[in-house]
C-alpha cells in the first residue's frame, strides 16, 4: 500500500484551510498515486479564540449511519471518492455541548466513514519558553481505542500528544496494528526535541509503520503568534524514517510493505515477552 502523509500551514479560518487541503491533496494524488492519505491534527482550524474553535466546530452523524456532515466532513468524503482513496482526516474539532472533542474521522474509497477517534490524552503543558496550552479548557478526552481495516491493514489511531503515552499504542498493537496513523499539530519548541525520536521509539516498540502528517509554520492562538513543527514522516517497524517533508506545506510518500512487518516481527518477537514481562512487574 502507498500511502502519503500531507503538511499543512492551517489558520482559523475553516474554509481556507479546506482550499489548502484539496489543492494538496490533489496535487498528491496526481505525483504520488497513494491509496491512502491523511491530513493533520486540527487541519480545519488551529488557532483563534474559544468562540472560533466552537464556529468552525462541526456536529458529526451519529457512528455507522453515513449520514450528512459538515463542511469539512462532507469535504473530507467528496475528497476519498472522487480521488478513490481512504482518506484519513487528520482531526476536526467536534461539537459536543459544553465542550468539544478533537476527534478523527476515516473514509474508504466509496466515502463511507470507517472509523472515528477521539484523542485520550488532552495537552496541558507548559512549554520550555514558558507558554502553557490547556486543551482540556475547550475539549474533553475520548475514552476508546480504535482500530480499522484499510485496504487489508489493521491501522490503529492516535492524536498528537497521545505519542508520549505508550501504553496506548501497546494496546493499539495488541489489537492488531500494523500501521498507526498519528495526526499532530506539535509545537515547534517540543518538536525539534522530540517528534522524530518519539515516533521512531514507538515504531521500534510496537513495530508498526508510523505515519504523522502534522502542521507547519505560524498560526495565531488569541493573536498570539504560535508555531508548529511539521516535518510529517513515515517510518517502518524497524524504526526508520523511509519518507519525510521539509519545512512548508507539502507531504510525503511511502510503501507500506507487510512483508517488511513480518520480518521484523518473526526476528524480534517482542509481543510474545510482554506477558512474561508484565507478570514480573506484578
Amino acid at each position: 500500500m502507498r500511502i502519503t502523509v500531507v503538511q499543512m500551514n492551517p489558520g482559523a479560518e475553516k474554509s481556507a484551510n479546506i482550499v489548502q487541503a484539496e489543492r494538496l491533496i490533489g496535487q498528491a494524488v496526481r505525483e504520488d498515486h497513494p491509496e491512502f492519505l491523511a491530513l493533520p491534527e486540527m487541519w480545519t482550524c488551529l488557532g483563534g479564540d474559544r468562540a472560533t474553535k466552537f464556529r468552525e466546530a462541526e456536529i458529526l452523524p451519529p457512528p455507522g449511519t453515513n449520514g450528512a456532515g459538515g463542511e469539512a466532513y462532507e469535504f473530507l468524503r467528496r475528497m476519498a471518492r472522487s480521488h478513490r482513496v481512504y482518506l484519513h482526516g487528520g482531526s476536526l474539532a467536534e461539537l459536543a455541548g459544553e465542550k468539544l472533542f478533537n476527534t478523527t474521522v476515516v473514509f474508504n474509497p466509496e466515502g463511507q466513514e470507517i472509523a472515528r477517534y477521539r484523542k485520550l490524552h488532552l495537552f496541558d503543558i507548559v512549554g520550555p519558553d514558558g507558554t502553557g496550552y490547556r486543551e482540556s479548557n475547550t475539549y474533553a478526552s475520548g475514552d476508546t481505542i480504535v482500530t480499522c481495516d484499510v485496504g487489508g491493514i489493521r491501522v490503529g489511531l492516535a492524536i498528537c500528544y497521545d505519542l508520549r503515552f505508550p501504553e496506548l499504542f501497546f494496546a493499539l498493537r495488541r489489537a492488531g496494528a500494523e500501521l498507526i496513523v498519528l495526526p499532530s499539530a506539535f509545537t515547534l519548541q517540543t518538536g525539534k526535541d522530540h517528534w522524530e525520536v518519539l515516533l521512531r521509539a514507538r515504531a521500534i516498540e510496537t513495530q508498526c509503520w508510523f505515519a504523522a502528517p502534522a502542521t507547519w509554520g505560524r498560526h495565531f492562538e488569541r493573536g498570539e503568534a504560535r508555531y508548529t513543527f511539521g516535518h510529517s514522516l513515515i517510518c517502518d517497524p524497524w524504526g526508520m524514517v523511509v519518507a519525510q517533508a521539509s519545512d512548508g506545506v507539502g507531504w510525503a510518500s511511502a510503501r507500506l510493505d507487510p512483508a517488511r512487518t513480518e520480518r521484523v516481527r518473526a526476528d524480534m518477537p517482542m509481543l510474545a515477552a510482554r506477558p512474561v514481562f508484565d507478570r514480573k512487574l506484578l
